[in-house]
């Protein structure tokens, strides 16, 4: 009889030390989120200046340091945990390029914001988390892969009201500039890497499947041949 034991506790381990390694990353961008905030609370300032300004030299600098800049501790919080979990499952599923994605959400969100903007100070990393969100989804839709389309159903249930972000006053005080091209930068990228990164497996039926359809092709074009 064949013992499953050990092949249980090796896909364990293995899932426990992946998990682990995939939230180094946003684990860390995290902390300093946190303690930009506390440093803001202890020393009685406010980096807001620091945000992204439209189309303004002053608020060029935002386009790195914004997502680290929230308000106050309740919109630290609501940015945080999503953050944390859609991070988490880009760096789970998407290891090879997960890195890649991260940053260029990060960058091309901030930019857009730069350019597209309305003249306010944009804080916060709800751009980002916008952006991964619709990379998530769109990724596995694209990609046609069954663990990633469920990937992208959960992401719908999960975060399916965030949608309401991304249009002009449904919240007061809110970026949604920063929703709406957090979202378009997760559809290019979903786009643009929807070749790299994991792929639906090829089974042998279906490698059976595309032989007999060429075979057929063949006989028809030669059938065809006078």
């Amino acid at each position: 009889m064949p013992d499953n034991k050990g092949d249980i506790s090796t896909e364990g381990t293995f899932f426990r030390k992946k998990l682990l390694l995939s939230l180094i990353i946003p684990g860390t961008f995290i902390f300093f989120m946190w303690m930009v905030k506390i440093i803001e609370v202890l020393f009685e300032t406010n980096f807001s200046n620091y945000g992204i300004y439209p189309l303004s030299l002053r608020g060029l600098s935002g386009i790195i340091f914004s997502p680290f800049i929230h308000a106050d501790f309740k919109h630290l919080f609501n940015n945080s945990l999503p953050l944390l979990l859609l991070s988490l499952a880009l760096f789970y599923f998407y290891s090879e390029i997960a890195l890649k994605i991260f940053l260029w959400t990060y960058l091309l969100t901030g930019i857009l914001v730069w350019f597209g903007g309305r003249n306010a100070w944009h804080i916060g990393a709800s751009g980002i988390v916008y952006g991964l969100a619709s990379f998530l989804f769109f990724s596995g839709i694209i990609r046609k892969y069954f663990r990633l389309i469920a990937l992208s159903l959960l992401i719908v249930f999960l975060y399916g009201q965030m949608v309401w972000g991304i249009f002009p006053g449904i919240y007061k005080n809110v970026s949604w500039e920063s929703h709406m091209l957090g979202v378009f930068s997760g559809i290019v990228l979903a786009v643009w890497y929807r070749k790299e990164g994991p792929q639906m497996p090829v089974y042998e039926w279906m490698e059976e499947e595309d032989e007999a359809e060429e075979k057929r092709e063949e006989e028809k074009n030669d059938s065809n041949k006078i």
